[in-house]
């Protein structure tokens, strides 16, 4: 069982992953002897998940995932097993306690091939399957924002963002956290997220990877104007990057049904959040933000005075 070297190299977020890491191999070999499944071909991984094409013991093709045990991921089982296949990956078993699951085998194609506002109308398209009723089990998203915004608050003054920005962001927070949640969240729903399959014998975009909770849909958007950043920028583009981001922002909006204020004032507190986030990496590590982290921040900077501008 060899661990890829993209999720191998999480080893310098913390002790955390490191013990995770070490332990990966023997918690995947447990599974695949237990659920009597065969792999087949090359492992993959996302940022906190190895990924091994399987076989099931009826000879099923499907994947088994086994991710960092955190509190984002302890209840995707949940999600998906709600969702039943509507919108999202199929569940056909789980082990919650290793973060093991295995899942129907999607096609790898994901959204980054399309068009950019092409995929925000996929991801938008998704969004009325995937935002159903609050389910007890899942934790607050306002939750998690209410403590990102207080370690944002005591390190404002050192933050490389804009002052006015941070304080905007976290009067932001603090009102929309205030609202009760009103469905299930995805969490992190962007190109990457999204893959190829099939549903009811015709081809269909299925999300994969949710970061379930309970909360507010607009504060979904964010990660659609944040990924794929570099295109905005590139040869041929259509309009500047604020247009780029705009055009993103207002296609999602549009095609979601979503309020606007609520949706712009999302994507200011996450994006302000992303970036402190880099800011917290760096100082953990004792050290200054390296060119990738920079250029992070600044995405992030331009993304919250873009849908603003």
């Amino acid at each position: 069982m060899r661990i890829p070297p993209g999720l191998d190299a999480q080893r310098a977020l913390g002790p955390q992953w490191s013990t995770w890491l070490d332990r990966l191999p023997a918690i995947a070999r447990a599974v695949l002897d237990e659920w009597e499944l065969t792999p087949e071909g090359e492992s993959w991984h996302g940022f906190c998940s190895l990924v091994l094409p399987v076989t099931t013991a009826d000879g099923v093709a499907a994947a088994l995932k086994v991710g960092l045990p955190d509190d984002e991921s302890e209840h995707e089982h949940l999600a998906l097993q709600h969702w039943h296949g509507r919108g999202a990956v199929r569940l056909l078993r789980a082990d919650p306690g290793r973060r093991a699951l295995l899942l129907e085998r999607l096609d790898r194609e994901d959204l980054t091939g399309l068009w950019d506002v092409e995929a925000c109308e996929v991801v938008a398209g998704l969004y009325p399957s995937l935002h159903v009723r609050p389910l007890p089990q899942l934790r607050s998203q306002s939750s998690y924002v209410d403590r990102w915004a207080a370690a944002l608050r005591g390190d404002a003054g050192s933050v490389p963002v804009p002052r006015r920005l941070v304080e905007q962001a976290l009067g932001l927070a603090a009102e929309l956290a205030a609202e009760p949640a009103t469905a299930v969240l995805h969490g992190d729903l962007h190109y990457a997220n999204v893959l190829r399959g099939e549903r009811d014998g015709e081809p269909a975009w299925l999300a994969i990877d949710p970061k379930p909770t309970n909360g507010d849909p607009h504060y979904e958007l964010e990660p659609m104007l944040r990924d794929r950043f570099d295109e905005y920028a590139a040869p041929g583009a259509f309009g500047s990057v604020r247009d780029g981001i705009r055009r993103r922002f207002h296609t999602l909006v549009d095609a979601a049904g979503f309020d606007e204020d609520r949706a712009r004032g999302w994507v200011v507190v996450r994006s302000v959040l992303n970036a402190h986030w880099a800011f917290e990496d760096a100082v953990r590590a004792d050290r200054a933000l390296d060119a990738e982290e920079r250029s992070h921040v600044t995405a992030c900077i331009t993304i919250a005075k873009a849908v603003q501008d």
